[in-house]
Parts: C-alpha cells; structure tokens; sequence
C-alpha cells in the first residue's frame, strides 16, 4: 500500500468530478485527448485526502517545469519526497518511463539497420544511458549497416572505464563487422569528450583502418541526451 497517505484518506474514483475521470476519457476519446497529467493520473490511480490524481499529477508536473523529461530523472528518493506519492507510486512511475525507454529502443532494432546516430543513440541509451557507473560498448554492423551484435567492452567507475583497442577489433572480426560504433556514457552528465576520449577514437580508428574497419562513430550518452562524433564533425 502507499503510504504517502494514511489509510481511507484518498479520492476515489467515485469521488472526482467528471473532469478528473482520465480512464474514461480514455475509453471514450482515446488516448491523444488526455493531457500529459491525465495519463500520469491513470497511472497515480489515487490522489491525497484534498485532490484527485489529476490534481495530484498537475502538481508533480509543476514542479517539474511541465517537462517529462525533468519528470523522468528523478530518482525514487526525489519522487517520494512529493507530498502524495509513495514508494508505489513512485516506482509505478519510474516503471512507465522504462518501459518507454525500452520500447524506443526495440522499434530501432527491429529495424535492424543504423542510419543515423538517433537510431544508435536510442538503442544505447536504453542500457548504458541512465547508469551510476561508466561503461563502454560497440555496435557492430554489415556492410548494410545492420546490427551484428552490441557488446560491452568495458566497465568502470563514476568517471572513466579501461578500453583496450584490440578486443573491440578482436569482436569485429568474429562478427565479420565491416563498420563499428563506439559508445560508453557519462555518468556526471557532461557530455563533452575529453581529451582521452578523443585520442582512444583516434587510435581505434587507425587500428580498425588497417583491418579495413571503419568507425562511423562514437556516441557520449547520458539519460536521454548524446554527444555524436560524427555530427559535430570530430569523426
């Protein structure tokens, strides 16, 4: 049970006004005439002993700016700390978001093919994007540029990871990749390249040429932003 308010104490459903009935404006309109508080709303399912779910969400929004964005870094800790929301609650939030991030992520790679450093970043964003620690991975594709595999090479700390050069040509070559890209992400939430970022690409470039492998690119993640080598013309 939430605790965030005592026993008895919440709306109902019965209780909303007609306004604040967001599942049966669903049932009746369809999902595209809900405001983004209205979905929150359904999945809250109760508000506190003075205001519905939709009151309630409308609130959580404000503090957030009206951004879902914002909404979705909060940690567990921070969403429990808003007056209405308990644990459940808050984990039926930070559910809905993960599912969101999964589901962008597989309707990328069912696709199959890169064709962007959007498409990369969706896919990666998804495992490494909202990590506490570094880790660096590749995406290794075909001459069509579709998915051979994804393969974590490394895993660190809060600010670096170790990447050896030769085992991300060592797993090209058994997946007979003719193409690579390089990812890992920051936890601090820069997501400029250091110097040391620059001069791994640069050295696994030169390696990859001689086996006549090419880097398309290296993404820099952190949640749901990217830093893409290739767009800003460092690749």
């Amino acid at each position: 049970m939430d605790k965030s308010e005592p026993a008895g104490s919440r709306l109902t459903i019965p209780q909303w006004c007609a306004e604040d009935k967001p599942r049966e404006k669903y049932a009746a309109q369809g999902p595209a005439a809900l405001s983004d508080a209205e979905l929150l709303a359904i999945l809250l399912r109760t508000g506190t002993s003075t205001e519905s779910a939709v009151d309630l969400s409308r609130r959580i929004l404000h503090t957030c700016n009206n951004q879902l964005n914002r909404l979705e870094d909060l940690s567990l800790r921070q969403l429990t700390e808003i007056h209405g929301i308990g644990q459940a609650k808050a984990i039926t939030l930070k559910a809905a978001f993960e599912l969101g991030r999964r589901l962008s992520s597989e309707q990328v790679e069912e696709r199959g093919t890169i064709l962007s450093s959007s498409d990369a970043a969706e896919i990666m964003q998804e495992r490494i994007g909202h990590l506490q620690h570094e880790e660096f991975w590749v995406l290794l594709l075909n001459q069509a540029a579709k998915i051979l595999g994804t393969v974590q090479i490394g895993k660190g700390g809060l600010a670096a990871t170790t990447v050896d050069p030769r085992v991300i040509l060592h797993e090209a070559l058994l997946h007979n990749a003719t193409s690579i890209i390089l990812c890992h992400n920051h936890p601090s939430g820069s997501l400029t390249p250091s110097k040391a970022d620059i001069l791994l690409t640069k050295d696994i470039q030169k390696a990859a040429a001689l086996l006549n492998i090419k880097v398309l690119d290296h993404l820099i993640l952190h949640k749901n932003k990217y830093y893409s080598f290739l767009d800003e013309g460092k690749i």
